[in-house]
């Protein structure tokens, strides 16, 4: 009789469910893992080693391109860094507005993280559901920065500009009819601060939905209950952070442990995992869609009662406003000299760290005293937790796999850097 051996599969880059371009060597003992290798480094771009040849405020557009899937917040954090090296706090106007948007942000990652993660276990609905609330979102994005996904919104000393009193509006074309148009223009007949307020109304029951099609789903618990459990001493030791640290049961959250911006000021709740497996990760960051709606909420009507500057009225970092450069000479120099040399930043080492909605999201940025960073790294959540692939597989099957892989909420761009 032959002996059976383990054979080699490789998983990846090609396969849907790899997001990404994940290659996964897995040694197989008939349909049981006996360990997983994964091969990074095919989306790596250099962005910290760009950083290095570019002025501080050129990079802001690259941290976006980082966790391409939560733009705003891989910004928050490379802007935070300059801002404690030079010295200098956004008005609160502006602090505000990089929480509600920041949330905005974790609610967009989760949508698409449930959407990608429901369809790879074999939900289809979920993830035309959960795009359905992403485009009302991508709207919010593109009113502030004129872009749907790398916003470059925020800047050191505040944000690129104040919130929009009027909502770009759906017009009558050959795709869309004129009655069409109208049911989609009722909710940008206000400010974005009013659509958003709209949005945060509807969103609960939008959850809800989610929640009727998976949380008490038969299909949906077999494959997630039991698979990938990581207690909590293993969760530390791992370096696990954000909803993979909190699924495994340990109440860690920046935004309450160490406020950043106006959390300190938001009412808002850690939710909890008990048994560190793929479906307390679920419930976790279904329950996070919930509390950062909550968020949004106390911003919007925080902004709506306080106007003021969302900018530092600091000339080495601020830019002239446009219509100061149109008419005047000094500013125009001012404002070319600002964008092409940037600012000299104090030497010194600071890192600065926000509530990413993958996990921390760190930057440490080393400045020589010149106008672009001497050294840069950014501290990835994401690749902590693919570190611990092999431990959180071995002895499931195949299409567990599939199951981690989802619940990790990889995404590439932040992992190969």
């Amino acid at each position: 009789m032959a002996e059976i051996r383990n054979y080699t599969m490789n998983f990846g880059p090609q396969h849907p469910a790899a997001h990404g371009v994940l290659r996964l060597v897995l040694e197989m003992d008939g349909e049981v893992i006996q360990k997983a290798d994964p091969h990074v480094g095919l989306l790596h771009r250099g962005t910290e080693k760009l950083a290095e040849s570019k002025p501080f405020n050129q990079s802001i557009g690259y941290m976006d391109r980082l966790d391409y899937v939560s733009m705003m917040c891989n910004e928050h954090a490379y802007v935070m860094a300059i801002e404690k090296l030079l010295g200098i706090a956004a008005p609160p106007r502006a602090q505000y507005i990089r929480v509600m948007f920041d949330e905005i942000t974790r609610i967009l990652n989760h949508l698409m993280w449930l959407g990608s993660h429901a369809l790879d276990i074999g939900a289809m609905t979920v993830f035309l559901y959960a795009f359905r609330e992403r485009e009302d979102l991508m709207d919010c994005y593109e009113a502030v920065s004129g872009t749907r996904m790398h916003a470059t919104y925020y800047r050191p000393g505040g944000v690129y500009r104040d919130l929009p009193e009027v909502m770009p509006k759906y017009q009558q074309s050959q795709w869309r009819s004129k009655k069409d148009a109208d049911r989609l223009n009722e909710r940008r007949s206000g400010g974005l601060l009013d659509f958003i307020g709209d949005f945060a109304r509807r969103f609960p029951a939008c959850v809800d939905e989610y929640e009727t099609l998976l949380t008490d789903n038969r299909i949906w618990k077999q494959r997630t209950v039991n698979i990938g459990v990581v207690t909590p001493e293993r969760a530390m030791q791992l370096g696990f952070s954000g909803p993979m640290l909190r699924g495994s049961g340990i109440e860690w959250d920046l935004r309450k442990k160490q406020p950043y911006e106006a959390y300190e000021h938001m009412d808002f709740d850690i939710p909890v995992g008990l048994n560190g497996d793929c479906y307390d990760r679920y419930l976790v960051r279904i329950e996070e869609l919930r509390q950062s709606n909550r968020i949004i909420e106390q911003c919007v009507k925080w902004l709506k009662k306080n106007p003021g500057p969302v900018m530092i009225d600091d000339r080495k970092v601020r830019p002239p406003r446009r219509e100061e450069m149109k008419g005047d000479m000094e500013s125009l120099i001012h404002h070319f000299k600002l964008m092409t040399e940037g600012y000299c930043v104090p030497e010194g080492e600071v890192y600065a760290a926000v509530e990413a909605p993958k996990g921390e999201l760190g930057v440490y940025l080393v400045s020589d005293g010149a106008n672009k960073p001497y050294r840069l790294k950014v501290r990835a959540p994401g690749f902590a937790h693919l570190a611990s692939l092999n431990e959180m597989v071995q002895g499931h099957m195949l299409a567990d796999v599939v199951a981690v892989i989802g619940t990790q909420d990889i995404v590439f761009g932040e992992i190969d850097r």
